[in-house]
């Protein structure tokens, strides 16, 4: 596979009220930016009436992806009406009521098969899309993907609040997630046939409406010649986004297909405690033993620096960790900012254009 490989970014915004941290109608917001944005990406409306998704075009380096997430972000914080915030969080602070559905076919479709989970289910994800023309690599990325599920999770919490009080969880999203059909950790699929077999059958029986509305952490695209990595909650900042970027399409790229598959009660077991603690778990490997998450990261990064380095992401990556090892995850700074200055300091921290 060349090291050129294109990807994509798709990031989901939530619109709050800013002295509440509830969510809003964000139908202004849409009439305002929904559509392409030239040279950049295009914004689109999301499950809910308060969300909305900015994915950029495809590209080549995390510099190019960089612009194009920093000027999308910025299009929304200009143009988001007064008294609101455009919140980069995998879920709300708080909920009110329940949530009015976005209309599209596949939405009433999602909506109809999921009950009344639909009407609480605003969560915000961060997709990375990594371009694999070939269907059997597609499958083999995928695999290699599913073993770095636990740490990319534990990287990313950044949803640490249901109700308006600490939830507990660094990542509430995941659990929210992980109530659909069809979620969490993937099976560790032998080749491009089994996967399309599984995913089939599940349509035919009814667990999912259309074969776009798979819900595994990592799955191929139906409409890209991708593979979507989907197990991050949405980032704070543009540096966390593109870190978790960096580090998927090196992922992807590496070629090392000698890892054991994780059984799927270990993985989930090991999700568990990403969702549950993020950088703070102990996270489980194939063998069965439980390492804190920081040496998972380190015997990541020992895997594909060799592929960092030749597309020159090695050192962002470097710096990038280090930070996160002084300031924390998401949901750690997240709580801090609550703790020391209450919802003025979540809301300002939440402002998604930095």
């Amino acid at each position: 596979m060349p090291l050129s490989t294109r990807f994509g970014i798709e990031e989901e915004f939530v619109l709050l009220d800013d002295a509440t941290l509830v969510p809003v109608s964000a139908r202004e917001l849409h009439a305002r930016v929904l559509g392409e944005a030239p040279g950049l990406g295009v914004l689109t409306a999301e499950f809910m009436t308060s969300q909305i998704e900015a994915a950029t075009e495809p590209v080549s380096s995390l510099d190019a992806a960089g612009e194009r997430v920093m000027r999308l972000r910025r299009m929304l914080t200009e143009h988001a009406p007064a008294g609101t915030v455009v919140a980069a969080t995998g879920a709300p602070f708080a909920l009110t009521g329940t949530g009015q559905l976005s209309w599209s076919p596949h939405y009433e479709d999602v909506a109809d098969l999921i009950g009344r989970l639909a009407a609480e289910h605003i969560v915000n994800g961060l997709h990375v899309h990594v371009e694999v023309l070939d269907d059997e690599e597609r499958v083999r990325a995928l695999r290699r993907l599913r073993e770095r599920l636990p740490v990319l999770l534990a990287l990313s919490a950044n949803s640490p609040f249901s109700g308006g009080a600490p939830a507990g969880l660094a990542s509430w999203r995941s659990p929210l997630i992980r109530r659909l059909p069809v979620s969490w950790g993937p099976p560790a699929f032998p080749d491009a046939d089994a996967y399309h077999r599984t995913v089939d059958a599940f349509v035919e029986a009814g667990a999912l409406p259309a074969r776009s509305s798979v819900s595994w952490a990592v799955r191929l695209s139906e409409r890209y010649h991708t593979v979507e990595t989907r197990v991050a909650d949405a980032q704070l900042r543009v540096a966390d986004t593109l870190l978790l970027t960096a580090l998927i399409r090196a992922i992807v790229v590496w070629d090392d297909d000698t890892r054991e598959p994780t059984p799927p009660e270990i993985l989930d077991a090991s999700l568990w405690v990403a969702t549950r603690h993020g950088m703070d778990a102990r996270l489980l490997t194939a063998d069965g033993r439980s390492h804190d998450a920081w040496s998972e990261v380190d015997r990541m990064l020992h895997s594909i620096r060799p592929v960092l380095g030749e597309l020159g992401d090695a050192a962002f990556v470097d710096e990038q960790l280090a930070r996160i090892r002084t300031e924390g995850t998401g949901s750690q700074r997240q709580l801090r900012a609550y703790e020391s200055g209450g919802i003025p300091a979540l809301a300002a921290l939440l402002a998604a254009d930095a």
